[in-house]
């Protein structure tokens, strides 16, 4: 007998890109917590009510606006599926207020053109954005997407509902008890995995968290021992929904803005540098930028994946 769901419909008077709104918390094109098939976005989330699927479908595809309404289709099942559905507003930026942010640059002014309005969506779930942003510290994204993978196959469980390969992460309680050499067979060196463990002892604290002004956010997160500003920053910005969170430390983001803004290269200190006159919204600039492009171009060598660590 097939798993009861929940179902919701939401019209948000504005178009939704599904896409734009949900493809960056995929960690990777091989995330087992997410799926994307035809216009449908499953994903497998470990809610403060137990794990849950949640569904997501737009009346376009997957990078489509859809109708001027915005109209979303929900569908939930587990424990946690009213819990999925009632965070689905927060998740495409409904909590965001992107009028506020106003600008005469003329490089910024043209991508809004672009691009249109930047809203910063929050899943208020920060254990869920700080384990594969620690998984993914000072790595190739090769190699982080491949750990994270593995972590969750692992260690995690299967999402509940109808989806015959979709996966929910493993819960704090799991981590912390996760053996060291079992984090070296996942591809994740003793300093990451420290950093897991010690998070995930205080995973109830981090949590309440979600709604403090960021600057209180990033106090706390980068007291705990490997985390820092970057990662700070990459859970602000998913969990809280923060826009005016920035991941200063990243090997492409200054040199992507820099290219979009003046066609060269920028370092941490130079994109620090042109975004602060635009706090409280740094973070929404960035990610207009990266969206609007234009794209650096690639030339020279890529960082390479470790071969140091044991193979599975």
């Amino acid at each position: 007998m097939p798993e009861p769901s929940l179902t919701q419909t939401w019209r948000f008077g504005r178009p939704v890109s599904l896409g734009r709104m949900l493809l960056g918390r995929r960690r990777g094109p091989g995330d087992p917590t997410y799926r994307l098939e035809g216009a449908a976005h499953w994903r497998g989330i470990r809610t403060p009510d137990g794990p849950a699927t949640l569904a997501l479908r737009g009346p376009g595809g997957p990078g489509d606006l859809g109708d001027p309404g915005g109209t979303v289709h929900g569908e939930a099942w587990g424990p946690g599926a009213r819990w999925a559905l009632a965070s689905v507003p927060g998740l495409l930026g409904e909590d965001d207020d992107p009028a506020a942010f106003t600008t005469d640059h003329p490089v910024l002014t043209a991508a809004l053109r672009r691009v249109g309005e930047v809203r910063i969506g929050r899943s208020g779930l920060v254990m869920e954005s700080l384990v594969p942003a620690v998984i993914e510290q000072k790595v190739t994204g090769q190699e982080a997407f491949a750990g994270f993978r593995r972590l969750v196959r692992r260690f995690g469980e299967r999402a509940p509902g109808p989806h015959p390969d979709l996966w929910v992460q493993p819960d704090a309680a799991t981590i912390r008890a996760v053996p060291s050499w079992e984090w070296l067979q996942l591809h994740v060196d003793p300093a990451r995995s420290r950093a897991l463990v010690t998070a995930a002892r205080v995973a109830d604290s981090l949590e309440r968290t979600v709604g403090l002004p960021g600057d209180e956010v990033e106090r706390r997160l980068t007291s705990l021992p490997g985390i820092g500003v970057w990662t700070a920053a990459e859970v602000r910005q998913r969990a809280h929904g923060d826009p005016d969170a920035v991941s200063f430390g990243d090997y492409h983001v200054a040199k992507e803005i820099g290219w979009a803004v003046e066609r060269r290269d920028w370092d941490d200190a130079r994109l620090a540098e042109f975004l602060e006159p635009f706090r409280p919204h740094r973070g929404r600039v960035a990610t207009l930028l990266l969206l609007a492009g234009p794209r650096r171009p690639r030339r020279g060598p890529r960082m390479a994946p470790r071969t140091h660590l044991p193979a599975r």
